[in-house]
C-alpha cells in the first residue's frame, strides 16, 4: 500500500476530491497517510481532520527563501515515507531539491490542457481569464508529473470541457473542476499506486494490460 502525501494551500477541493474517491474504493493500491498545508489557516486542513487523516504545517513565512522552505518539507515528506506527493491546490513555489527527491514521485493538477495556459503566472482564475480571452472552444485540466519545470512534466491525464459562450471566469473555473480536474486527479493517482505509470524519454505511458 503506498503512502500518498497532499500538499495544500487553501480551500482543498482537489484534497477533498481524493479523499471522496478514497472512500468510494476508487484509489487503488495507495492511501492518503499525510496532508501537508503552507498556511496554518489553510481549511484544506479541517477537510483532512474531518476524515481522520494525519496533518502537518510546514508554513512558508517561517523560513527565509525558497531554499531552506524546500529543504525543509522535503525533510517532512521522506521522514513520512511518502511513496507519492501530490499538489492539491498547493500555492507555493518549492526548488529542485524536492524534485530530486521525489523524481517522477510528484503530480500536480493543473486548470488547462497543457501545453495550452501553462507555465509562470498562471493559475487560478487567471487561466481561465486567458482562455476567455483568446476566445478558444474547449480547455480543460492536466494532470503531470512535477519537474524542475513549471508545468513542463510528463503529462499523464487530459480532459477536454467545453467553453460556452456565457461563461465568466468564475463559471468556466467551477465547471473545469467538477467535470475534469476533480475526475482525473483521483484517477492518475490510482494509476501510480497500481504501478501502471512509465515515464520514458520524458513520456508518461499507461499500461492498459495490469
Amino acid at each position: 500500500m503506498k503512502k500518498i502525501a497532499v500538499l495544500v494551500s487553501g480551500g482543498g477541493t482537489n484534497l477533498q476530491a481524493l479523499i471522496d474517491a478514497q472512500e468510494r474504493g476508487e484509489i487503488h493500491g495507495g492511501k492518503i497517510t499525510l496532508v501537508v498545508a503552507s498556511k496554518p489557516d489553510a481549511y484544506a486542513l479541517e477537510r483532512a481532520k474531518a476524515h481522520g487523516i494525519p496533518t502537518q504545517v510546514v508554513a512558508r513565512r517561517d523560513y527565509a527563501d525558497v531554499a531552506a522552505y524546500t529543504k525543509a518539507m522535503t525533510a517532512v515528506l521522506q521522514n513520512a515515507g511518502a511513496d507519492l506527493v501530490v499538489y492539491a491546490g498547493f500555492m507555493t513555489i518549492l526548488d529542485e531539491q524536492i524534485v530530486k527527491a521525489f523524481p517522477y514521485r510528484m503530480m500536480n493538477v493543473h486548470p488547462s490542457l497543457i501545453p495550452a495556459f501553462c507555465g509562470k503566472g498562471f493559475y487560478g482564475l487567471r487561466v481561465h481569464e486567458e482562455v476567455l480571452r483568446r476566445g478558444v472552444k474547449l480547455t480543460g485540466a492536466t494532470v503531470h508529473f512535477v519537474t524542475e519545470v513549471c508545468d513542463g512534466g510528463p503529462i499523464i491525464a487530459q480532459k477536454s470541457v467545453a467553453v460556452e459562450n456565457n461563461d465568466t471566469p468564475e463559471l468556466l473555473q467551477k465547471r473545469v473542476m467538477e467535470q475534469a480536474e476533480w475526475v482525473i486527479l483521483p484517477q492518475a493517482v490510482s494509476l501510480f499506486c497500481e504501478g501502471r505509470i512509465t515515464v520514458k524519454n520524458e513520456r508518461a505511458y499507461i499500461d492498459d494490460n495490469k
